[in-house]
Order: structure tokens, then C-alpha cells, then sequence
């Protein structure tokens, strides 16, 4: 799921991606009761890198949050932030 410049508001584009992840997610713990999922932030390089520890902390929990409104046990979820340590695009 991306999100715009600076937000961590979900937008209509990652909540499809996250509804069919939601979908998968439900479908692995029916399989497997004891799996567990891990939703990362990640930042680009704009912006100091405490900055973007918070930015992409806020964006993995909007995305925890949207994830448990669909039905995903929040237990079975933990967030994490790269921020721009590790970018998943430059």
C-alpha cells in the first residue's frame, strides 16, 4: 500500500490492496491458527530520518487499523518503520 507525500491517510488504491491482503491473511490463519503477519513502513529519502521513523510508523498503523476493521485479528499483527533506512523504491 502506498500513500501520498507526507500522509498516512489510507487511499482508495491501498484499500484494495488491503482488502485483498486482508482476505489472504484470513485464509493463512484459517490454515495455520498460529501465523502472524508483520506490516512494515517505509519512507523515501525526503525528510530527516527521525522524520520518517514516525511517517512510516503512522502509515504501518493506519494500515494494522484498516486491516483490523476487515476482520484480521490485530493480535496476529505487529508494525514496524524502516522509515528511509530501507526504502522499497528510490
Amino acid at each position: 500500500a502506498y500513500f501520498d507525500y507526507d500522509k498516512s491517510d489510507i487511499r482508495a488504491d491501498a484499500r484494495e490492496t488491503l482488502t485483498k491482503n486482508a482476505d489472504v491473511m484470513k485464509r493463512v490463519f484459517g490454515l495455520d491458527p498460529g501465523a502472524s503477519f508483520t506490516v512494515e513502513g517505509h519512507c523515501d529519502e525526503r525528510g530527516s530520518a527521525e522524520y520518517n521513523l514516525g511517517l512510516g510508523g503512522r502509515g504501518a498503523t493506519a494500515a494494522k487499523e484498516f486491516l483490523t476493521q476487515l476482520g484480521v485479528s490485530a493480535d496476529k499483527l505487529c508494525t514496524i518503520s524502516y522509515g528511509k533506512e530501507r526504502p522499497t523504491c528510490t
